[in-house]
């Protein structure tokens, strides 16, 4: 009796062994492959929506931490060689007239990159529209300078293009050679110096290379300047009104779809959210959905 009462709590216990295996592997494979997917075919279908209005082709870059990844683990994102390969192809497959709708939330990122999109979007014959909901900072405001029009939320950001080297502005590597005799800094610090003089150099000329397209010869290196020599710290908002003054071809006509397309893409985060807040229904002929400012969201993470 009490050898068959064993047996049957072993035969219990792997059952509920194989059960427990089984549940981990449904959480694994819904983190890896399911919640992807679905998060991926709405973004999609809201981007082909997109499209089909604007009868454009719309590409969207959206650099954010994304809990959909392996595990819900957040990882940050800038722009890339993948990025630049990925939009180049997309680029080569839209007919040169099209127009070409690109929607930027970027940090920044590889200078080589941002420079290489910027390039083929300069290139472009149809007109070229960049929509900012949020903010596309650095590489990403190298991007923006190509478009015919660039479309921002009212409270959206660009920023400098100064370039960095190992993490540190390059002006403010040569201000070390200003403040400094050479017998005085580090045989690291005067390569870096070196290489800062030559990437201010590289990246003013590229900048005013692109603003040909809107500008004349005298105005684009005059802004070209503006944007690279390091005169604000490289996290410095650049709002609508100071694009406009600089003379970038800024609007605030953001389509609610693009705020809908944002929505898609959630802040990773752990634990309790920090800002909650409870959404508003509105008509569909508010003022507030007509100007194409947002739906009331909570404020989001740089």
């Amino acid at each position: 009796m009490d050898e068959e009462r064993r047996s049957w709590r072993r035969g219990l216990w792997r059952l509920v062994k194989a059960l427990g295996w089984l549940v981990a592997l449904m959480l694994i494979v819904q983190q890896a492959w399911w919640a992807p997917f679905r998060a991926e075919v709405a973004r999609t279908r809201v981007i082909d929506r997109f499209q089909q209005d604007r009868k454009s082709r719309v590409i969207a870059m959206i650099h954010r931490q994304d809990t959909q990844s392996l595990f819900g683990v957040p990882v940050s994102q800038s722009i890339t060689i993948e990025d630049s390969e990925a939009i180049l192809r997309a680029i080569r497959l839209t007919p040169p007239e099209q127009p070409l709708d690109l929607i930027l939330h970027t940090p920044g990122g590889l200078v080589l990159a941002a420079e290489q999109i910027a390039k083929a979007l300069v290139e472009r014959k149809g007109k070229v529209t960049v929509f900012v909901p949020h903010y596309a900072m650095s590489g990403g405001t190298l991007i923006a300078l190509t478009a015919d029009e660039v479309v921002m939320d009212p409270n959206a950001v660009l920023g400098p293009v100064d370039p960095q080297i190992g993490g540190l502005p390059a002006a403010s590597i040569l201000k070390v050679l200003e403040l400094k005799r050479p017998a005085q800094i580090s045989d690291e610090m005067l390569v870096l110096a070196d290489m800062a003089a030559k990437a201010r150099l590289q990246v003013a000329a590229f900048v005013a290379e692109i603003l040909l397209k809107h500008h004349p010869k005298d105005r684009a290196a005059a802004l070209a300047i503006v944007l690279t020599e390091g005169r604000w710290t490289h996290d410095f908002p650049i709002t609508i009104e100071a694009a406009r003054q600089l003379g970038i071809p800024a609007s605030v006509n953001v389509p609610p779809i693009i705020y809908e397309l944002m929505d898609l893409y959630p802040q990773g985060s752990a634990g309790r959210p920090s800002v909650l807040y409870v959404p508003t229904r509105r008509d569909r002929g508010s003022p507030r959905e007509s100007t194409g400012s947002p739906p009331a969201r909570a404020p989001e993470e740089k």
